[in-house]
């Protein structure tokens, strides 16, 4: 992915009509494949000066791709009555230095900590060891299963990086499903399973923690699963997950 910046300086008095051919110019970036996101800024120290960010999936899919498709002479007609008042128009590239503040807490916060995540895993397994469909599959498990799954759950959810430091983080985990031919309804009643475990310890239940949770309990099934088939050859070595909030941030009272 590439960054493109653009710097415009725009007068105060064609500022809502700048805006506004943005907003329609942006339908083709909301549509162009080439287009990862964008947003327009305004400043507030000094009003005139506004900076475009695009991301594009790269600086040729932009300069090729975009540029010569057919999404571009919309957006470029919307455009370029200010093309002139542009002061800067570049390409960057990311660093590695990039993070969050903690104006948002993470889910591991939001779940309620370690304490929250063993006491959600101590009772799924419990109901889990009981199953007809996905019981034998746990039949000899690790009496510390259930703490070791709520470490990598703490880890995926931003919380300390446990799993990493005591377990061996990804290639640990992914080595666990090798050869386990899953199925499809296993998958299912894991999940299923998992969701009641997290109503009966009373884990949070507003809508915003609890889609973000669920997206990744499928996506980590699903992906175990898959790893899980007896043809399967997936990466063994592979950074850890980490989940955020996704569209929607934690949902406040003010």
């Amino acid at each position: 992915m590439i960054v493109e910046y653009i710097r415009y300086r725009i007068d105060p008095g064609g500022a809502e009509e700048f805006e506004a051919a943005y907003a329609r110019a942006s339908e083709s970036l909301a549509a162009a494949p080439q287009c990862v996101d964008y947003e327009l800024s305004r400043c507030t120290e000094d009003p005139a000066s506004y900076i475009l960010r695009i991301g594009w999936t790269s600086a040729e899919d932009h300069m090729e791709g975009f540029r010569g498709g057919e999404l571009f002479p919309a957006f470029f007609t919307e455009i370029k009555p200010y093309v002139k008042q542009i002061e800067e128009m570049r390409h960057y590239e990311r660093t590695a230095v990039s993070g969050t503040g903690s104006s948002v807490p993470t889910l591991y916060e939001w779940a309620g900590g370690g304490e929250a995540l063993e006491r959600l895993t101590e009772a799924f397994y419990t109901q889990v060891l009981k199953d007809e469909l996905i019981g034998p599959l746990f039949a000899h498990m690790d009496s510390g299963h259930p703490r070791y799954v709520a470490m990598w759950l703490g880890e995926v959810f931003r919380g300390p990086e446990r799993y990493s430091a005591e377990r061996g983080g990804y290639h640990h985990m992914v080595r666990q499903h090798l050869g386990k031919a899953i199925t499809e309804p296993q998958r299912r009643r894991w999940v299923s399973l998992l969701m009641d475990a997290a109503d009966e310890v009373g884990l949070p239940d507003d809508p915003e923690f609890r889609a973000a949770f669920t997206g990744y309990i499928e996506w980590g099934t699903r992906i175990a699963l898959t790893n899980s088939q007896p043809n399967a050859k997936p990466p063994l070595e592979a950074p850890m997950p980490h989940w955020g909030w996704g569209i929607a941030p934690p949902y406040i009272p003010t």
